[in-house]
């Protein structure tokens, strides 16, 4: 039996890109297809923002890696500002939002163990949540299909109904350290969660003194609309990943905290040889000049409202197909009627569309959030055209 010099994990399709415009990915062959995936939320700049680039080229010039052990002016200037736009007295940063979690796990336990309260190791997660795929993350999550052939699981992960506080209640007890939630769910299928569920952690973990953990790998930086997604539910976390967008296409991850929840992070309890590399910080740099102002942050509630009618307007010309329209700025999902990936298979192969399935029959529709008016038109030919054309399973 052989193997494919990639070790073959991903189910790879036939688009081969070699090149970006803007929106756009050019294949090898030169097919255009409609960038409407944008990485799954990582490519928030589209593929050829010059500031972005720019900023990378020249401190790929100056100097791409130094050691954790010297001084970080690059990683300070970041951490700054990201402290100063969000709740955060303080940031770790990492390569992936993997690492962003585990680095969230491991703060959110040392928070009571560093006081000497060994007792209290446990995380209440939530049904259909992705946090990534170290084991840590996938014993986060209840998926069993992410479980299968890595048995035993890590310890230390209950799970709940997503957006059912009840639930959370009643998983409550003696171990328990705090909640990881994703205020949206996106490989769950752009599930948001309610505004009383999110303040009614928020009041839980203030009763108990336990840790409110975010996951806004996907939905954080922008793309909702502002620049994280807790502060439309009018609440703050005691700690936050994320990742994605915030290096806008090079690999940066970071794990935010207040300084009360980050008391048990101290010398030697974590770390990351290329976490907060001068290069990644560059390209941190450079997305937060691009999209950390109101100015920004508004175009993208803008879109996302037009983007939104649109489809809302459109799915009712397909009432077998679609079902309804869900989601905040940018990050949007339609839920389908059918299994959603024959449908996204269909866009990509028929009609050069790249969207992304997830979790309750749902296309994830997650566009740079430079998208512009041409885009949507363009979005919208051949999402009519897709739909028209797809074929609908039989049922017996």
């Amino acid at each position: 039996m052989s193997i494919t010099p990639l070790m073959p994990v991903y189910p790879r399709c036939g688009v081969r890109p070699v090149r970006g415009e803007h929106c756009h990915l050019i294949d090898e062959d030169g097919t255009r297809y409609l960038d409407f995936a944008s990485g799954i939320a990582v490519n928030l700049l589209g593929h050829s923002h010059e500031g972005l680039i720019g900023a990378i080229q020249r401190q790929a010039e100056t100097l791409m890696h130094v050691s954790n052990l010297y001084g970080s002016p690059q990683g300070e200037v970041l951490a700054q500002r990201l402290v100063d736009k969000t709740f955060a007295d303080t940031v770790f940063f990492t390569n992936s939002g993997a690492e962003a979690v585990e680095c969230a796990i491991k703060t959110a336990r040392a928070y009571h163990q560093h006081q000497g309260d060994t007792t209290r190791f446990e995380l209440i997660t939530f049904a259909n949540a992705f946090h990534g795929r170290t084991m840590a993350t996938i014993s986060a999550s209840n998926q069993e299909k992410m479980h299968h052939g890595f048995s035993p699981l890590l310890a230390g992960f209950k799970y709940a109904e997503f957006d059912n506080l009840e639930s959370a209640k009643s998983l409550m007890g003696p171990h328990t350290a705090g909640f990881l939630v994703e205020p949206i769910q996106g490989e769950g299928g752009i599930r948001p969660a309610s505004d009383s569920f999110m303040k009614g952690l928020r009041e839980l973990a203030d009763q108990h003194d336990l840790m409110l953990v975010l996951d806004e790998v996907q939905c954080g930086v922008a793309r909702t609309g502002t620049f994280y997604a807790y502060e439309q539910y009018g609440i703050e976390p005691d700690i936050l990943a994320t990742a994605k967008g915030i290096g806008g296409g090079f690999p940066l991850g970071a794990c935010l905290a207040t300084k009360k929840a980050a008391r048990g992070m101290g010398l030697g309890t974590h770390g990351s040889t290329y976490g907060g590399n001068p290069l990644a910080m560059a390209a941190g740099m450079a997305v937060m000049d691009a999209v950390a102002s109101d100015e920004f942050l508004a175009q993208v509630r803008d879109k996302g409202e037009r983007l939104r009618s649109r489809l809302e307007q459109f799915i009712g010309n397909y009432p077998d197909l679609f079902e309804l329209v869900r989601g905040k700025g940018l990050m949007l999902g339609l839920k389908m009627k059918v299994e959603s990936r024959p449908f996204y298979a269909h866009l990509r192969d028929n009609h050069q569309l790249l969207a992304v399935a997830a979790g309750d029959n749902t296309l994830r529709i997650l566009p740079p959030l430079v998208v512009g008016d041409a885009e949507f038109d363009e979005f919208f030919e051949k999402l009519s055209a897709g739909a028209a054309s797809f074929e609908l399973p039989q049922t017996s």
